[in-house]
Order: C-alpha cells, then sequence, then structure tokens
C-alpha cells in the first residue's frame, strides 16, 4: 500500500507535465501525449508489479495463517459502497431533476417527487447493508 502512495506525486507529476506539454507545443501536442502515455502506463505496470511482487518476512508468516478471505470480504464491501453510492448519485441527479421541472410546473406534485427521489436513494442503503454483512463475515 505504501508503494501507491509513493507512486501517487509521480503520477501527479506527470498528468502535470503532460499538460504543460499540451499548451505548450501545436501541432506535435498528440505526439506528446502517447509518449507521456506509454511512460505512465510502465509506470504504473512496475508500480504495480513492485506491489504483488515484494513483500516483507513478517507478511508472508502472516499470509500462511490467514487464509486471505477477510481481506476480500472488506475488499467487496468496499466496491459495494462505492458502487451503491455512485449509482444513487446518478440516479438522485437524474430524479431530482426531473421533480424540479415537475414542481416548477405543478407545485401540487411535491410528495410524489421526493417519494421518487428518496427511492433513488435507497440504492446507497442497499450497498450500506450488502457491506454491513461482508463485513460481519470477514
Amino acid at each position: 500500500m505504501i508503494t501507491w502512495f509513493l507512486a501517487l506525486p509521480l503520477v501527479l507529476a506527470g498528468f502535470v507535465a503532460v499538460r504543460l506539454v499540451l499548451r505548450r507545443s501545436g501541432g506535435r501536442a498528440l505526439w506528446w501525449t502517447v509518449a507521456a502515455d506509454a511512460v505512465l502506463l510502465v509506470a504504473a505496470a512496475v508500480v504495480l508489479a513492485l506491489t504483488f511482487g515484494g513483500g516483507s518476512a513478517q507478511a508472508a508468516t502472516t499470509a500462511a495463517h490467514d487464509s486471505g478471505a477477510g481481506s476480500a470480504a472488506l475488499i467487496g464491501a468496499a466496491i459495494a459502497v462505492a458502487g451503491a453510492t455512485i449509482g444513487a448519485g446518478v440516479a438522485v441527479a437524474y430524479t431530482g431533476a426531473a421533480a424540479l421541472a415537475a414542481l416548477s410546473e405543478r407545485p401540487e406534485l411535491f410528495g410524489r417527487a421526493m417519494v421518487i427521489v428518496g427511492l433513488a436513494e435507497g440504492i446507497a442503503i442497499y450497498g450500506l447493508v450488502v457491506a454491513v454483512i461482508l463485513i460481519g463475515k470477514a
């Protein structure tokens, strides 16, 4: 995990460098962008190889005692919460915009519009329930 934290400033510096190159060069900007993307891809592959390939002796001894099911459950819980939250955000954005448009024409639809927006927000609650179940199994 510490490898990712060490690599993050390098990735951000690469992004800033690409942005500066895009601003300064005219027709060669595409070639510079492709070259920078290739360098960043190789750097990401190196960081990934170091993350999965490296490890300490303490981690190797604990890996023999732990099957990894607990960490997989925690990662699954994080994915469930993230996916449900993003889905709820998109759903609330669309239903909220539609509800405001309907309320501007007919204000008496307030109760119905808020129920629909609340149903869209319920998606995030389902993700939290799944996360609690997965964390309980970890």
